[in-house]
């Protein structure tokens, strides 16, 4: 019996160098790397107590851990140093436990050997990470919501699910009811000694290295193939970070929508599919609390995420004669029966949310909001439109062209996962009796995004795997001149105002091709049973992926670059260094709904309102009656019965409001500088 040091230990000394240094640049860097290692090493720890290994299973099991930690830190109504004690103690019986069993390898049922060239794809990581960090910009938009949740955790004692709201007696958020991801970065900052500034805008560069992993185990757990796992990664990152140009929505994988998206719903995939073909205890557990994570970080996420995996176990029924039923019904289950519990506990939450099962007049706003995502025929008739389902780009279109090949591949599981969950995926949003009745549950906002769970980057892989199959010398040229072409045809089209000018033609060839497909691999597979799969292409396929990339990711470094942002309602320095150390935590501040939006998330306190965009719309935040008031005060020339009546103790005003007004009625300010006055509010 030997012993080896787990190298994420090694994170622990690192983390007490990096405390060293200063918390910017450089060390700011290191403090953030090691802390987040140091966070992921009780679940690698635990995982490795199971017999598995992998970035996935070490994920999973991190953010479960978290989760746990975290829950009973609201039971009792602790600060976060109770999590991080519980986290860092359940990492130390998990060593004691795996230095047990050690004698006994078998313990615990299946193990994944680790992928040959992790090390490379790590490093890959790093070096976009860094190119990442560089165009970070300001925190903006989503970010401040993000960061006020994490300022809190971070910041308050006696927390409670209710604490890290915007609102002092507001409802939860049905999206981020219990805040893990936000508990996450919190913990990040806590042993980094970061401020969750630092945390929120740099934590996506640390994060990279692990998205390429994940992505590359869910490749390999779905091709069996290291090398067709490298092409899925290839696919998944030109789609997500390369096509948008800046990083995509790597820039952002700090925020709990894009980690739910490119972290864990590629670890749950991948721990999916290993469940499938040798079921085990410890992989069901395991897929549990990869499931559990992904519905507490974003529950409609989870829900996602189904669509594809029941179409995948649906079409491997048929096209392969039932196979996989006894693993498919298991993983299923593994993955169905937690999210299912913590839906039923958001439920009195979502019943709460205007925006599900919308009245007649919530509904025409949500129209005319998304009206250029959308195809109406009527109120009740209206669907997704299908260009929108091509808007990544290059590698999104030709995945959803070659999507009804993936009948050549009718008995591996990657063919059925491209056509079953592509199938199930497009029917469900460009159907008009169907959509509508699905974004009636989740919300509109929310049910536009679910064409992106189609499986695109598999698709993609499986297109090389077959031109390479075809022949290995001219696939390398028919790629490269395929990528050039489509990269020049179709770039992509991003942004928040986006024109969506994709060819909606293969958007229909995607849904249509793929049901006749469909039919006819399964008319194949019963009539007569299909030769065995022939050999995988390997090296050929990952270097066609490589070759059609390669366009892409030309066009997205070309104007790599520091994001050209400005916050025109950005506190001053002074403001907020007077928010966080003058003004008692957990104080109520009202201000006009920009500057509370920048409050909440710069100091530890609680605002009488914001913007409405940026909250949940709920029955008890509500967010209307808030807003109102805030416009009464200012035509009403500071009227300071009205911040008192929402139980306001400060008052923040930028120099053009009407501070004058204020000091009329007998205040006195208690900070000023060029561009902001603060008030305290008599009690």
């Amino acid at each position: 019996m030997s012993f080896r040091v787990p190298p994420l230990l090694l994170a622990v000394p690192l983390l007490g160098i990096a405390r060293l240094l200063p918390a910017s640049g450089f060390g700011l860097w290191l403090r953030l790397a090691a802390a987040t290692l140091v966070l992921l090493a009780p679940g690698r720890l635990l995982a490795r107590a199971l017999g598995l290994r992998g970035a996935a299973a070490a994920l999973s099991w991190s953010l479960a851990l978290v989760a746990g930690a975290l829950a009973l830190t609201f039971a009792v109504g602790a600060s976060l140093d109770l999590a991080l004690a519980l986290v860092l103690a359940a990492g130390a019986l998990a060593l004691a436990v795996r230095l047990v069993t050690l004698c006994y390898e078998d313990w615990g049922g299946a193990r994944e050997m680790v992928p040959r060239g992790r090390g490379l794809v790590v490093l890959a990581g790093l070096a976009l990470g860094g190119a990442i960090w560089f165009v970070a910009g300001v925190v903006d938009g989503d970010a401040l919501f993000h960061l006020g949740r994490v300022r809190k955790l971070d910041a308050l004692g006696s927390l409670s699910l209710h604490a890290v709201n915007e609102f002092e007696h507001g409802g939860l958020h049905p999206g981020y009811a219990f805040p893990l991801w936000h508990g996450w970065l919190a913990l990040v900052a806590k042993l980094g000694g970061v401020d969750p500034t630092g945390v929120v805008l740099h934590e996506s560069s640390i994060l990279v290295p692990i998205a390429l992993v994940v992505v590359l185990e869910m490749g390999i757990a779905v091709f069996r193939s290291t090398a067709l796992g490298v092409a899925t990664m290839l696919g998944q990152v030109a789609m997500i970070a390369l096509a948008p140009g800046d990083g995509g929505a790597y820039a952002v994988l700090s925020q709990p929508g894009t980690a739910a998206r490119q972290l864990l719903v590629p670890a749950a995939t991948a721990l999916f599919f290993l469940l499938v073909r040798t079921p085990s205890w410890a992989l069901a557990l395991t897929l549990a609390a990869s499931a559990t994570d992904l519905a507490f970080v974003h529950p409609t996420y989870a829900l996602f995420l189904a669509l594809p995996l029941v179409g995948f176990l649906a079409a491997r029924a048929l096209l392969a004669r039932g196979a996989d039923l006894r693993g498919g019904a298991v993983a299923l289950a593994a993955y169905l029966a937690p999210m299912a519990l913590v839906f039923l506990w958001l439920r009195p939450i979502v019943n709460e949310t205007l925006a599900v099962n919308p009245g007649p007049q919530e509904l025409a706003r949500a129209l005319r909001a998304y009206a250029g995502d959308l195809v109406v025929h009527s109120p009740s008739s209206y669907h997704l439109a299908p260009e929108v389902v091509v808007r990544t780009g290059s590698v999104a279109v030709a995945a959803l062209a070659l999507t009804p090949l993936a009948v050549l591949a009718r008995r591996r599981r990657w063919g059925a996962l491209v056509l079953g969950g592509t199938v199930v995926v497009l029917a469900l949003e460009l159907w008009g009796l169907a959509f509508p009745r699905f974004a009636d549950a989740v919300s509109l906002s929310q049910a536009r995004r679910a064409a992106g769970f189609a499986p695109f980057a598999f698709a993609f892989a499986g297109a090389a795997a077959l031109l390479a199959r075809a022949s290995r010398l001219l696939a390398p040229a028919v790629a490269i001149a395929a990528g050039i072409a489509l990269q020049l045809a179709y770039p992509g089209d991003f942004g928040v105002r986006a024109r969506h000018e994709g060819p909606a033609l293969v958007t229909w060839v995607a849904l249509f091709g793929g049901l006749a497909a469909l039919a006819v691999g399964t008319a194949l597979a019963w009539r007569r049973p299909a030769p065995p799969p022939g050999p995988r292409p390997g090296a050929a396929a990952a270097l066609a992926a490589a070759l059609f990339v390669l366009p892409v990711a030309i066009h997205g470094f070309s104007d790599w670059g520091a994001q050209e942002r400005r916050d025109v309602y950005a506190l001053s320095p002074g403001v907020v260094r007077f928010l966080q150390h003058e003004v008692p935590k957990r104080a109520v501040v009202f201000a006009d709904l920009e500057t509370s939006y920048r409050i909440s998330a710069f100091a530890p306190v609680y605002v009488v309102a914001a913007p409405p965009a940026h909250v949940a719309n709920t029955r008890a935040n509500r967010v209307a009656a808030r807003k109102r008031a805030v416009i009464r005060f200012f035509a009403r020339h500071g009227d300071l019965a009205i911040p008192r009546r929402w139980g306001a103790q400060w008052l923040v005003l930028r120099r053009h409001e009407p501070v004058r007004a204020v000091e009329r009625q007998g205040l006195r300010p208690v900070y000023a500088d060029d561009r902001y006055v603060v008030f305290r509010l008599a009690s």
